[in-house]
C-alpha cells in the first residue's frame, strides 16, 4: 500500500510492504497551500513508479481547503471508528488507484467550545500505546495534547504556541529587542520556563521580556529562547499534570525543546518516531480489510 501524509506545507509518501515496513519514502514541499488545486496531478507525480493500488491519505488534504472534505469523528474515537469512516474516491488521472481519505477528529472542550485535529489522529494510532493510558504531545505551529486510553483518543486540546511565538517575534515590540539569529540559549530558555510559574499570568509575563531587555538583564541573542521557554512553560503547566509522562511526536528540533521544558517542570518526556503517520495509516488499512 501507499501511505500519504499531506499537510498544509508539506507532502510525504511511503510505500509499505505487507507488514507495514517502509520500502521507499518520498517528500516534497507541495502541501495543499502549494498545489493550486491540482491535487490529483501532484499525487500522481509523488507515486509515479509505485504500482500499489491502495492509497490512504491523511492530513489537511481532507479538510475544507483540501481535495475531499472529510467530516470530523467525535471523541472518543478508536482505530475501528476511524477505519469505518474512511471514504473511497477515484480520479481518472490516477487509473487503477483506490484513494481512501481519513477523517479528522473533534472534541467538545470546556464550555462546549469545539477543538479539532486533522492528521495528528493518524500519528496517534501509529504509537505503540494501544493498552493503558497515555499522554501525547505533538508540537508544531498548533501543538496538540492528546489523551489515549486503550488505544482510543479520549480527548485533546490545541495550543497555538508556535504561531504566537512567530507573531510576537516578527510583528511585536518584543521582537525589536531580539537578534535575528536562530541560536538556542538553554539557560535563558529554562529561565523563561521557570518564569511561567510566577504570579501575574502570561500577558504580564510577556511584557517582562521587554522590561528585562530594557534593563539589560536579557541579551538580544538570548531573548528568543527566553520567550520560547516562557510560552512553552505556560503551555505545559496548563496541559500536562506534574509528574506526567508525555510522549513527544514530531521533528527533532521541536521535540528536543519540549523535552527540555518538560524536564524543567518535573514532567517526563518519552521520544516517539517522527514518521508515525505511515504506521497509523497501515493500521487503518489493515483494520478496514484493504490489504487482504
Amino acid at each position: 500500500m501507499i501511505a500519504v501524509d499531506w499537510g498544509s506545507s508539506s507532502l510525504r509518501g511511503y510505500r509499505l510492504d505487507q507488514h507495514g515496513a517502509t520500502l521507499e519514502q518520498r517528500s516534497s514541499a507541495r502541501g495543499i497551500l502549494h498545489c493550486d488545486g491540482n491535487y490529483a496531478d501532484v499525487l500522481a507525480g509523488l507515486v509515479d513508479g509505485w504500482p500499489d493500488s491502495t492509497i490512504l491519505l491523511s492530513g489537511m488534504i481532507g479538510s475544507r481547503n483540501g481535495w475531499i472534505e472529510q467530516a470530523y469523528l467525535p471523541c472518543p474515537a478508536g482505530l475501528a471508528d476511524l477505519a469505518a469512516a474512511l471514504q473511497l474516491h477515484h480520479d481518472a488521472r490516477l487509473p487503477g488507484r483506490d484513494l481512501w481519505f481519513v477523517p479528522g477528529v473533534a472534541v467538545q472542550g470546556a464550555g462546549g467550545t469545539p477543538d479539532v485535529m486533522r492528521g495528528e489522529e493518524t500519528q496517534l494510532f501509529g504509537l505503540d500505546t494501544r493498552a493503558g493510558h497515555a499522554h501525547v504531545c505533538l508540537p508544531g505551529t498548533h501543538s496538540k495534547w492528546a489523551t489515549l486510553h486503550d488505544g482510543a483518543i479520549t480527548g485533546f486540546a490545541t495550543a497555538m504556541t508556535g504561531e504566537v511565538f512567530a507573531l510576537l517575534r516578527q510583528h511585536s515590540l518584543l521582537g525589536r529587542l531580539m537578534d535575528d539569529g536562530d541560536g538556542f540559549d538553554a539557560i535563558a530558555f529554562a529561565q523563561g520556563v521557570q518564569r511561567s510559574g510566577d504570579a501575574g499570568g502570561l500577558l504580564h509575563h510577556l511584557f517582562g521580556v521587554r522590561a528585562l531587555g530594557l534593563f539589560e538583564r536579557l541579551a538580544p541573542s538570548a531573548a528568543p529562547s527566553y520567550l520560547s521557554g516562557l510560552l512553552l512553560g505556560h503551555e505545559i503547566r496548563d496541559l500536562a499534570a506534574p509528574g506526567a509522562e508525555v510522549h513527544l511526536v514530531g521533528n527533532t528540533t521541536l521535540t528536543t525543546r519540549y523535552a527540555h521544558a518538560l524536564k524543567v517542570l518535573d514532567r517526563t518526556p518519552v521520544d516517539a518516531p517522527e514518521s508515525l503517520a505511515a504506521r497509523g495509516l497501515y493500521r487503518l488499512a489493515r483494520q478496514r480489510g484493504l490489504l487482504g
